[in-house]
């Protein structure tokens, strides 16, 4: 095999209270194409992929070119760069020889990224729960919609994170571990409507709407809208709703309360990942 094609999903991360470990895959791709070449094109991100990937896989490395899509907005919080790594990490396996299985090449990307919230529907598609060597998902239904809105303000991972406290009280703590489980245990029943209200958190959100002011009142207008719930998408600045109907009313109401400067996606959520989205050619 001579090229191999991975299409791969957007991500929507922490779901509000499941701060660096709950996922969803969303109908969104970016597509990686990866081909044998000595006229290597690739950027630091595929290079710093590759690095790693041929020292866990133990192989010899070869040089390579690589083509990347970008349907995915980059720095809004819809796991643009686990997109690229997660298709970087199983291109260069599947043309190795695939001498790394998943979970293997699950930890590599989160090892890249610095946490595997994105990493996990990336690469196994649906709902996701994941710390760095585990993964548990979940198909989603198809009804289920995700509204987006999509700020033309970029946010930079590393400065979200920088902003965030050190301690939190105990209050905190228990809310957002009674809504992350609450909402786990929807998606893994599939009784969406029964995680209406646990989206709430007050861990990473709170710090994260002095870079995105619009965040509470976005929020409020998606849920008074009929949105199950509505969160910070990953460290923003992308505003994510979930609903199972209503999806045109919610995004008319997200957008009326969000920025001038700002698009709507409405978008179905995925089940293949990138482990299933491969093709080849010789």
């Amino acid at each position: 095999m001579s090229q191999v094609t991975v299409r791969i999903p957007a991500s929507t991360s922490n779901l509000g209270p499941g701060f660096d470990c709950l996922g969803l895959a969303l109908k969104l791709y970016n597509r990686v194409t990866i081909r044998r070449d000595d006229a290597s094109n690739a950027p630091k991100i595929a290079r710093e992929a590759a690095q790693l990937f041929f020292k866990k896989a133990k192989r010899k490395s070869f040089r390579f070119a690589c083509t990347m899509s970008d349907h995915i907005p980059q720095r809004r919080g819809l796991g643009s760069s686990a997109s690229v790594r997660a298709g970087i990490l199983v291109g260069l396996n599947d043309l190795a020889g695939k001498p790394l299985h998943e979970l293997e090449l699950f930890e590599l990307c989160s090892d890249l990224e610095g946490h595997p919230d994105n990493a996990a529907p990336a690469l196994f598609g649906g709902f996701t729960v994941s710390n760095e060597t585990g993964v548990q998902r979940f198909d989603v239904g198809r009804h289920l919609r995700c509204v987006l809105l999509v700020p033309e303000l970029e946010v930079e991972t590393k400065k979200a994170r920088r902003i965030l406290s050190k301690q939190i009280s105990l209050p905190r703590a228990i809310g957002n571990i009674r809504g992350a489980s609450t909402i786990t245990a929807a998606f893994v029943s599939q009784d969406y409507e029964a995680a209406r209200g646990a989206f709430g958190d007050s861990v990473h959100q709170p710090a994260r709407t002095k870079l995105v002011p619009f965040l509470p009142r976005v929020i409020a207008a998606a849920e008074k809208a009929g949105a199950i719930g509505a969160f910070l998408s990953g460290s923003g600045s992308t505003i994510a709703a979930v609903a199972t109907s209503n999806a045109d009313r919610i995004a008319r109401s997200m957008r009326r309360a969000g920025p001038t400067k700002a698009r709507i996606i409405i978008v179905a959520t995925e089940n293949t990942g990138a482990f299933g989205g491969i093709s080849r050619r010789r």
